[in-house]
């Protein structure tokens, strides 16, 4: 139990750069009291305690602001920065080396019994406000960005963002680089969506240069473009049809 202990203290040094000392940590750091009881609850639960589980876990959510339900599975070195807001389901399970920032849920999608919550692999980041929710897999070193919506599973070294979330990328942080993403985000992050608008936007301007130089060709060659007008350019999405000038 020492042992553990000793571990959780250690990985709040590695992964908060706000830490001082290990009586800061033991008697201010919610996410490492909402870890220490969930341990209880679950002892009791797996024994068949499970009121008692119930009980503990409703008291730590009282004086933490995290909610872990007794029959999630936690693995070692979570970490659960700032942590209020934070819900864990019953059938989650959450492999090692994981860190959870506020708001974060590890919820279900159906009030059937059964597996109906997230499976998180080793080495996960899951970003503040971030919802992964249904039986889905989160493959190892997968990030997921702030506020962003998981509702399929996640290939291992992803990372995640958007409602709903779509991968911009695969793994690129490196711990022993300092390379850490605090908040599941990487700055370079390649989000198809936005490299499609940029796409079109470069196309559109490669297209207007080449109809000036077009317009100005044929003026050369004695071609009358006086009366040509470019067409009129809409920012009201609502009007169909060609405005009255009159």
């Amino acid at each position: 139990m020492f042992e553990r202990i000793r571990e959780d203290i250690q990985t709040v040094f590695q992964r908060d750069p706000a830490a001082r000392h290990t009586l800061e940590i033991l008697t201010t750091y919610p996410g490492i009291h909402a870890v220490l009881l969930h341990r209880l609850a679950h002892a009791c639960w797996r024994v068949g305690l499970k009121w008692l589980g119930r009980f503990i876990a409703h008291i730590s959510r009282w004086l933490t602001g995290i909610e872990i339900h007794p029959g999630a599975t936690l693995g070692r070195r979570l970490f659960i920065d700032h942590g209020m807001g934070v819900v864990i389901g019953e059938t989650a399970e959450v492999g090692d080396d994981v860190t959870l920032y506020h708001g974060v849920t590890l919820g279900g999608t159906s009030w059937n019994k059964g597996k109906r919550h997230p499976t998180i692999g080793n080495n996960v980041v899951i970003g503040a406000g971030a919802k992964v929710l249904g039986p889905i897999t989160v493959g190892e070193n997968a990030r997921i960005g702030s506020n962003s919506v998981v509702v399929k599973n996640v290939e291992t070294g992803s990372t995640m963002v958007g409602l709903p979330a779509h991968a911009v990328g695969s793994d690129e942080y490196d711990r022993a680089n300092g390379k850490f993403a605090a908040y599941g985000h990487k700055p370079s992050a390649d989000d198809p969506v936005a490299l499609a608008i940029h796409g079109l936007c470069q196309q559109l301007q490669v297209m207007n240069k080449y109809n000036h130089e077009l317009m100005a060709k044929l003026r050369d060659a004695g071609v009358s473009v006086a009366d040509i007008e470019p067409p009129e350019i809409k920012t009201d999405c609502i009007e169909l049809e060609p405005m009255d000038k009159d």
